[in-house]
Formats: structure tokens, C-alpha cells, sequence
């Protein structure tokens, strides 16, 4: 009798630690992983309970299914509890068995998930799966829960555009530049004008000599704009009043510039040469390609397009070399090599989020949409359509999108620098006017006033004095040189 107990506690003992072994093996595994309850988490209700079960393949690609902790995680994870707790059904979740989307073999068969689906080895495909015309004919999909196109994933450092020798002007726009130079010269017109209209600058033209000559005032504009003070200094207050606004102006302008042109030094990299599929197809420093068996590569294959048609028949050529088998294998050969990846755009701005040293290419074509697919008789197509509309009108989608796209990079790619335009000074521009007009104005009454005096005492009208005046101050320079041409000829 005891060894008959012995026996049977002995068998029992080997059964529990078979049984704990074959658990822990399927856990560890996430090709196999599963939900140990029912709707992994969402809804513990077994299939005892009235729940149906479905069986879904999916396929590990970040950041929509990873393996974290032994348990899956992710966009489509956070997707399939959603859509289980509005539907009320439980599900096991497996990973793709042989790592594809999708796509016809040689055979005539298909691989992937949509091959999985037609094999009945699962019921429903919650990926990353683009949805196409050939695809549609053998599964259905349901309401698209992401919008996407085709781009180009590049690295920054390769894709940088050399600065040009005058690359110092880059910060300004050639219009700015233009207004600038105007300005300069136009302050330092009035500038010469003024100080030869005030006599407060000039007051006796017959006897002195006037230090604001034209040359001189293009110097001390000069001066001004690297904020050094020059000679000669004004002295009447119409010639101070536009001496003031110019150093505002000169401030200000300077400010700006070297704010933009430090924006322009660390954007530098982020000036891409290429910046549309034509631009990759003439260049011949980086290497090109896409996943193989992909939608993207049937885009190519299948478009009329001549670049297109130029792609495809470049990766078909290079197909052992330029395409790849995965995409963490596509972005670690962007950032290794000079090598540029085709694929999923919005695959290709988590992949800049995550790497800071990745840009993805402005251009985007052949918007899609990834979709749950489903098998043609399946009565969850038109279900889980309904739940993916509510759940993007809820603002669910837009939330799981934000969340699993968060960047760790403090400069994004989209943020690029520009040149900054006129319209961006034009209140600068605006206040020296204003103070120029001033200046003259102020110059004018400081030559009216002494006109008025100056009438008084000779006994003429105020307008003949004013014009004598103004006559003497403009052509001095003139009579001058006439009166020292005379002096040199009698001596």
C-alpha cells in the first residue's frame, strides 16, 4: 500500500512539473504568445461565458507590436483591447510565422498574414498591414485606423547639404538684402542733406567747412551697423534724430541676424538636397531601397510613372543588396551606411523620433491606409469597421497616435529653418522711415528759423532768405572747389 502511494504521488509530482514547464516555454516564446485570460487583460470573462474567441496574427514591428516583459505591447495592442471592449469578444494574439505581411509566392500562394488568414489559422490580421487591390481580392480589410504614404527615410549627416561660399547671406532673403542696402543708402542721403540743411550742424557755409560730406556719412552708416562710433559726430538735433533711429534699426536688424543665422547653423543638416523621389533617383551617393515583398515594392512595379519605373528597375537589379528583410534591419542600415530606405512614412517619422540623427524626405506619394483584414466571409468586417470609425471620432486614434509617436529628439524634422523675409522687418523699416521723414522735417524748421531771424535784420522776405540759404548750403561744395581752382590759378 505505501509503495502503491508512493507510486501515485511520485507520477503527480513529474505531470505538475511537466505541465509548469510547458507554460513557462509558451510564455517565453512571442512567436506563441497568447492571452492567459480572456481579451489579455480587457475583459476576464472566459469563453465559458459566452464570449467568442478570435485568433489574431499579427507581427512584431515597433511601435505597433513589441515584446516587452514577455508580453506583447504596443499601437495594435492598445487598438485590440479597444476594439474588444466595444464588440465584447476575447481573443489570443500570435506572431506571423514566417515574419511577412503579405504578399503572392512564387506558387502562387500567399505568405504572411493574409496567407494565414486563408489558411484559416486565424481569423482576424491587427497590423501594420497596408491595404492594396490585391490584397482586397482574396481578404477583406476594414476602415483604414491610419493614414500613410510612401517616403524616404535618410540620415542626416549624408544627407546634409554643403554650404555654399556666401553662405553668411543665407539668414536674409535676397529681397531683405535689397531693402537693406536701400535703406543704408537712403539714410545716409538724408543723413549729408540734413546736416548741410541745419545750421545748428553748418552755420555760417561761406566760412566753415561742413564734416558730413556723402563719403562721410556712408561711413558713419558703415560704422553704425558694426556698432562702432565713428567721426564725424552730429550735432543738431534733426541730424541726432536720424542718427538715433539708424542704431535702433542697426540694433534691431543686427539682433535678428544673428539670431536666424544661429537657427541656420543648427538646422544646417536638415537642409536636404533631396527632397523628392526625382532627387533620389540623380543622385549616386546613397544607396536605395525598400522591404522586400512589400507593398511599397509592388507600388513601383506597378506605377507608370517614369521615376517610379526607375526606382523599381534599380532595387530589381540590386534586389539582393538594396532590399531588406525587416525594418529594424532598414533603419540600423540607414544609420550605418549610405543608404536610404523606402517605405511607410509614418513608420519612417517614429524611426526620426526615436533617432535623432534620421530625417524623413518632405515628399510623400501613394497615400494609404493600414487595415484590419479579415477573411471575405467573416461577419466582423463590417463590426469592427463601425468600432474603428468611433473610435477615431472619439479621439482614441489620435491619442494612441501621440502616444506611441512621442519623440525624444529636441529639434523635430518638420521644424526647418527659412530665411527670414521683409515682411518680418517691415515695422523696422516702417520706424526708420518715420524717423528719416523727422529728420528732414526738423533740419527744414532749424533752416526756417534762422531764415526768419536772419530776414529781420537784412530787411527781405522770409522765402528769399530761406531760399538763399538752402541755395548756399547745397552748392557750397560746388563754389568751393571753384574758389580754390581760382586762387590756384592766380597764384
Amino acid at each position: 500500500m505505501d509503495k502503491g502511494l508512493h507510486f501515485v504521488f511520485c507520477v503527480t509530482a513529474t505531470m505538475l512539473f511537466l505541465r509548469e514547464s510547458s507554460q513557462t516555454g509558451e510564455k517565453n516564446d512571442p512567436k506563441m504568445l497568447a492571452a492567459s485570460k480572456s481579451g489579455c487583460g480587457i475583459d476576464s470573462r472566459g469563453p465559458g461565458e459566452g464570449l467568442p474567441t478570435l485568433t489574431v496574427t499579427t507581427i512584431l514591428e515597433d511601435p505597433y507590436v513589441m515584446v516587452r516583459s514577455g508580453e506583447l505591447e504596443g499601437y495594435c495592442m492598445d487598438l485590440l483591447k479597444a476594439l474588444a471592449a466595444m464588440l465584447h469578444f476575447s481573443y489570443r494574439v500570435k506572431v506571423v510565422g514566417d515574419g511577412q505581411y503579405g504578399a503572392i509566392s512564387p506558387t502562387g500562394n500567399w505568405t504572411g498574414m493574409v496567407g494565414e488568414i486563408l489558411r484559416q489559422e486565424a481569423d482576424i490580421a491587427v497590423a501594420p498591414l497596408t491595404v492594396t487591390s490585391a490584397r482586397e481580392e482574396v481578404v477583406s480589410f476594414t476602415t483604414p485606423f491610419l493614414q500613410t504614404g510612401i517616403g524616404i527615410l535618410l540620415r542626416k549627416d549624408t544627407a546634409s547639404q554643403e554650404m555654399s561660399f556666401f553662405h553668411f547671406l543665407a539668414p536674409f532673403s535676397k529681397e531683405t538684402w535689397t531693402g537693406l542696402l536701400f535703406a543704408y543708402l537712403l539714410t545716409c542721403f538724408c543723413l549729408f542733406l540734413v546736416a548741410r540743411l541745419s545750421p545748428c550742424e553748418w552755420n555760417e557755409p561761406k566760412s566753415e567747412e561742413n564734416h558730413f560730406t556723402f563719403l562721410n556719412s556712408l561711413w558713419f552708416g558703415a560704422g553704425a551697423l558694426a556698432l562702432q562710433g565713428v567721426t564725424p559726430r552730429p550735432k543738431a538735433l534733426s541730424v541726432r534724430v536720424i542718427a538715433a533711429v539708424w542704431w535702433l534699426f542697426t540694433i534691431a536688424l543686427l539682433a535678428a541676424y544673428i539670431a536666424n543665422f544661429t537657427a541656420l547653423l543648427g538646422s544646417s543638416s536638415e537642409q536636404l538636397p533631396i527632397q523628392t523621389f526625382e532627387d533620389l533617383v540623380k543622385q549616386r551617393k546613397l544607396e536605395f531601397g525598400t522591404l522586400d515583398g512589400s507593398s511599397t515594392f509592388y507600388f513601383f512595379k506597378n506605377s507608370k510613372n517614369p521615376i517610379h519605373q526607375m526606382i523599381y528597375e534599380y532595387m530589381d537589379k540590386r534586389r539582393d543588396h538594396v532590399l531588406v528583410k525587416t525594418y529594424q534591419e532598414a533603419v540600423q542600415r540607414v544609420m550605418e551606411s549610405n543608404y536610404a530606405f523606402i517605405g511607410e512614412s509614418i513608420s519612417q517619422d517614429l524611426a526620426a523620433a526615436r533617432h535623432c540623427n534620421l530625417i524623413r524626405a518632405p515628399e510623400v506619394i501613394g497615400a494609404r491606409g493600414f487595415g484590419i483584414a479579415t477573411s471575405q466571409a467573416s461577419p466582423w468586417t463590417k463590426q469592427l469597421s463601425i468600432a474603428v470609425l468611433k473610435l477615431r471620432e472619439s479621439g482614441d486614434l489620435d491619442y494612441l497616435r501621440n502616444k506611441w509617436w512621442e519623440s525624444s529628439c529636441l529639434h523635430r524634422s518638420r521644424d526647418r529653418w527659412s530665411p527670414l523675409q521683409p515682411q518680418a522687418l517691415g515695422g523696422l523699416f516702417l520706424t526708420l522711415a518715420i524717423g528719416l521723414v523727422l529728420g528732414v522735417i526738423a533740419a527744414v524748421v532749424e533752416l526756417s528759423n534762422k531764415s526768419r531771424h536772419a530776414a529781420g535784420h537784412v530787411k527781405k522776405s522770409c522765402c528769399s532768405v530761406f531760399t538763399e540759404e538752402m541755395c548756399a548750403r547745397l552748392r557750397i561744395k560746388e563754389n568751393t572747389r571753384q574758389s580754390q581752382e581760382s586762387s590756384g590759378r592766380a597764384n
